[in-house]
């Protein structure tokens, strides 16, 4: 059965390749940042010379934070387009930032990564995070409200949104010996100044809400 194989823009383009003699491909999906889109453009002018057929999904923006959750919702719109295909997602093609991203984006919707070295395919291992099912109703609700940039800068403002007590808020952002908050979850962050703790969401919780993760 022939593949479709996702790759990073990056600085190992050569990688692709050795991906594709590997690999049986249907399809090559490349994400690719505004900085190497015409970088991107040209790989793809390669490909068509090899009738691959080629796709290139732009990321919006230039930070480190835009690129992963760029990342993160290019890969979980590919698995959830493709549903009857096998995804592999080349890894190695990547830079430092691209790399890490896809490969943190392949395991959390349970595709399959692989690697190279010496022209060799080194597969990674598929490790399936399900955050869904350790991310209570009231968590939830707090994340979609914490997706409100005008939420929020106290505990108590938390608690008054959600309507939930405070000691249950402080609860589900902190958790205890048994249960983890959503802090540990690295799902939120705190400051505190001037005994007032402010709470936002993470770049992963961001994700979580937006649905770039399955």
């Amino acid at each position: 059965m022939k593949k479709i194989v996702v790759a990073p823009m990056g600085d190992n383009m050569d990688a692709l390749f050795v991906g594709i003699r590997e690999f049986p491909t249907d399809k090559i999906i490349l994400v690719s940042c505004e900085a190497r889109y015409l970088e991107a453009q040209k790989v793809k002018d390669d490909l068509d010379r090899f009738r691959i057929p080629t796709h290139i999904m732009k990321i919006e923006g230039k930070t480190e934070i835009e690129i992963w959750e760029g990342t993160f919702k290019a890969i979980s719109e590919i698995r959830s387009s493709e549903p009857e295909q096998e995804i592999l997602v080349n890894v190695a093609t990547g830079d430092r930032t691209t790399r890490c991203a896809a490969t943190s984006a392949a395991f959390v919707n349970g595709l399959k990564a692989f690697a190279t070295s010496e022209d060799k395919t080194l597969m990674l291992p598929v490790m399936k995070f399900n955050y869904y099912k350790l991310i209570s109703d009231k968590k939830m609700d707090i994340l979609k409200i914490l997706h409100d940039k005008t939420c929020c800068s106290s505990l108590e403002e938390l608690s008054r949104r959600t309507g939930m007590s405070l000691p249950l808020i402080s609860y589900h952002i902190n958790g205890n010996l048994k249960s983890d908050g959503l802090k540990t979850m690295g799902l939120v962050e705190t400051t505190e100044s001037k005994g007032r703790v402010a709470v936002e969401l993470s770049s992963l919780g961001r994700m979580i809400v937006r649905g770039y993760i399955n």
